[in-house]
């Protein structure tokens, strides 16, 4: 039997100013911490998704990118005012592997006469005094684990301009195209669309007569193109 002034819920003392059951009681706004917390907890990781996919994605986090060069190099003025060709300074994309980035000697054949005191041409004729290259910024840099090979490409007939762009309209060259596994590999499924003639590789203006997709289908079956799907086709 429980004494007769113990309550026999709280198991305190009536007559007490405190019982057992005030000890545990929260303020009245704490109530509304549950619904405060699942609205954060929803609204972090909306946030968290946006985040990753929209700024640290491959797809944005590389597309514009066009780092300042040591010289100020305009491929509008050069491949697009004078129409040079882009084989005349990256002389190995047909043949190798890597698209080289001239020596200083190429630009020296034109500056040696042209524009001999330009102070903009300044580190061109120290680097061709020196012998010490100039430290060119790479804009198109794939990562290490990945093997791409130019001439491959350009010996199928995919143009330049189907992932550098219009550098001919560049002043300052920037990457246009995402350059993931994802976009290489839906090129390599339905090439069809970036196959052109192979004189018109470095053609920036060049276009299909026609549906180009079925222009493309026809140099496809011609040159018996069959891009691989196979990993160790790009990581070796």
């Amino acid at each position: 039997m429980a004494p007769e002034n113990q309550d026999l819920n709280t198991g305190s003392n009536p007559d007490s100013s405190t019982t057992v059951t005030d000890r545990f009681v929260f303020p009245q706004w704490a109530n509304k911490m549950r619904e405060l917390s699942a609205v954060l907890a929803v609204g972090g990781l909306v946030y968290a998704v946006v985040l990753i996919t929209g700024v640290f994605s491959p797809e944005m986090s590389a597309i514009g990118y066009a780092p300042v060069q040591p010289v100020e190099y305009s491929h509008k003025l050069h491949a697009g005012e004078l129409g040079m060709d882009c084989r005349y300074c990256h002389t190995s994309v047909e043949t190798t592997a890597k698209a080289n980035i001239p020596p200083t000697a190429t630009c020296m054949n034109c500056h040696a006469y042209i524009k001999t005191e330009s102070p903009k041409l300044e580190m061109v004729r120290a680097s061709a005094a020196s012998g010490e290259a100039i430290p060119w910024v790479r804009v198109h840099d794939l990562p290490d684990f990945v093997y791409f090979n130019h001439a491959g490409h350009i010996q199928s007939g995919v143009g330049c301009v189907s992932c550098h762009g219009r550098v001919d309209n560049m002043d300052v060259v920037e990457q246009t195209e995402a350059l993931t596994m994802g976009w290489c590999l839906a090129c390599h499924r339905a090439p069809e669309k970036n196959l052109r003639p192979k004189e018109f590789v470095t053609a920036m203006e060049w276009k299909a007569s026609g549906d180009p997709v079925a222009f493309g289908a026809a140099l496809r079956k011609k040159h018996e193109i069959d891009p691989s799907e196979d990993c160790t086709t790009c990581h070796r």
